[in-house]
């Protein structure tokens, strides 16, 4: 009866996880449009800046399935408001930071944030009615886009109005607030799975890990074909294998390899890859895009701050749809706002390859981007949870999350690729190598539509 009391308050529940997947969400983005800044303040080269967006990604990838398993285990509120403290304290050492390698550790730091969606995701399938679990999934997964989306939007204005400290500033004031209240007002969820965590299982799911996004990371500043990017690759390759077999023998898993097999998960992961290629696509190739002067014959010449402003159609497609993702998963079920999504998307990027000499159209493909992304990675979570046993959710979304990075990171890398490798006669990019790159993230995109396909239908009830 105390637990059905508490439950009636899931709205300031969910305002604060909102809270404080807003505050990761913009630190994720936020730092790429002003790395260039950052990188003449604290006096480093290129890659050495390049690592602050690594350092990220790395601590996240590892940090988010394993943080979701402790969630499990010991209770969503509790780890979730570990995580957001370790958020906070890497978030204040970056402000902080006045060297560059003071603050690739206050980023590796700040990745444990990762974890604040596949336990928000735990929290409101524990604590929401459940005729809400659907919306406020939904809705909370689309905050990964709009966070995204409005840190490349906000960046730009605070630097140049402020500094690049502000960029952590902000985001910290978040957190704390999310965290004061996540401590007074959020219950603890009841369902808990007692275990231990294979140290074998986190430590090859780490390795893994770190070998595949390095490489992907690096791969421009290393040359693709290097030997060390070949055989970091070639070790990523060894120890997932490792990984898949040690966690299929292991009596305590910090990923059950049976629920990885089951057909919404494994097609709902595949499905996120390929959607995470686009999304991060459109945050490298949009900017550099419109920022390209006109002489090019192409470019808008636009600064950083005027760049964020064509992102802005984007965030608000995504603002629009999540709402209407959450009532479709719930009406009828979540593989056709996946499909809607990966169909928009796609339409999206066609009509950037294709038609992109007015600001206009630039907007309009933006603003369609915006609502197909919306829609798949509202639906992306419902699938999950619907297919999984409450006791891991938090796993199971952790891993669909980093799975959105991996590819997120393929993504942006593989696109900037294509642009560099069709620089025009003048040193600067091509207009036809953002075709291609469009194209390609198209084509990226037609696979999620696809694989969509295969994802189960929802059992008539």
């Amino acid at each position: 009866m105390e637990h059905d009391v508490e439950r009636r308050h899931y709205n300031v529940t969910f305002s604060l996880l909102a809270v404080a997947a807003v505050a990761y969400a913009l630190l994720q983005s936020l730092v790429a449009p002003a790395l260039l800044t950052i990188q003449h303040d604290l006096r480093t080269t290129a890659a050495g800046a390049a690592w602050i967006l690594t350092a990220y990604l790395l601590s996240a990838s590892v940090a988010t399935p394993i943080a979701g398993r402790l969630g499990d285990m010991f209770g969503k509120k509790r780890t979730l408001v570990v995580v957001l403290l370790v958020l906070a304290a890497g978030t204040a050492l970056a402000g902080l930071s006045s060297s560059i390698g003071l603050m690739i550790v206050a980023r590796v730091i700040q990745g444990a944030g990762g974890a604040v969606f596949p336990l928000a995701f735990s929290i409101i399938r524990d604590e929401f009615p459940l005729e809400r679990i659907p919306h406020g999934i939904a809705l909370i997964s689309a905050i990964m886009g709009i966070g995204g989306g409005l840190g490349i939007v906000l960046a730009g204005p605070i630097v140049q109005h402020l500094s690049y400290h502000w960029l952590f500033w902000f985001p910290l004031a978040a957190v704390l607030l999310a965290t004061a209240g996540i401590v007074a007002f959020v219950p603890e969820s009841p369902v808990r799975t007692p275990g231990r965590i294979d140290p074998v299982g986190a430590v090859l799911l780490a390795g893994w890990l770190v070998a595949l996004l390095v490489p992907v990371s690096e791969g421009p500043s290393w040359g693709w074909t290097s030997s060390r990017t070949l055989s970091l690759l070639a070790a990523a390759g060894a120890l997932a294998a490792a990984w898949v077999w040690a966690e299929s023998r292991s009596a305590a898993p910090v990923v059950d390899m049976r629920m990885m097999r089951l057909r919404p998960v494994w097609t709902t992961n595949l499905a996120a890859l390929v959607i995470g290629f686009g999304m991060f696509a459109s945050f490298v190739l949009v900017p550099e895009f419109v920022e390209l002067p006109r002489s090019t014959g192409f470019g808008f010449g636009a600064s950083v701050t005027q760049a964020g402003v064509f992102m802005i159609p984007s965030t608000l497609g995504m603002l629009v749809a999540g709402p209407f993702s959450g009532r479709l998963s719930s009406a009828r079920g979540s593989r056709l706002p996946l499909m809607l999504g990966a169909f928009v998307s796609c339409v999206a990027f066609v009509v950037l390859a294709f038609a992109h000499g007015a600001r206009w159209e630039i907007y309009v493909a933006m603003l369609v981007l915006g609502i197909g992304i919306g829609f798949a990675f509202s639906s992306m979570a419902n699938l999950i949870v619907e297919s999984v046993p409450a006791h891991q959710t938090g796993v199971a979304t952790g891993m669909n999350t980093i799975v959105r990075s991996i590819g997120g990171a393929i993504g942006s890398q593989a696109s900037a690729g294509i642009v560099t490798a069709t620089v025009a006669s003048s040193g600067l990019p091509s207009e036809r190598g953002f075709t291609i790159a469009f194209a390609a993230a198209a084509a990226a995109l037609a696979v999620g539509f696809l694989v969509a396909l295969r994802v189960p239908a929802p059992a008539m009830s």
